[in-house]
């Protein structure tokens, strides 16, 4: 076994335990179960933000948007009143 913890749960953090634990999963396995699930959502945040920075800068991308908006633009409807 790994590297060993310990906490002091607020109420919060106790009633969100309670609820991962509904699954059937020792403190131990929900926490564990929770570490995980909270590195996939910020890796996957970061991997957002850095494909968002990369577009920013790229010309081309943002030419075939400007093109794509335009042509969508062409193919609305005219308003009516």
């Amino acid at each position: 076994m790994g590297r060993s913890l310990h906490v002091r749960l607020d109420d919060s953090s106790t009633a969100a335990l309670n609820i991962i634990r509904n699954d059937g999963l020792s403190d131990s396995e929900a926490v564990r179960s929770a570490l995980r699930e909270t590195a996939a959502r910020r890796r996957a945040r970061s991997s957002i933000a850095t494909e968002v920075r990369r577009l920013k800068n790229d010309a081309a991308d943002r030419a075939e948007m400007r093109a794509i908006r335009e042509q969508m633009a062409g193919l609305a409807p005219e308003p009516t009143d």
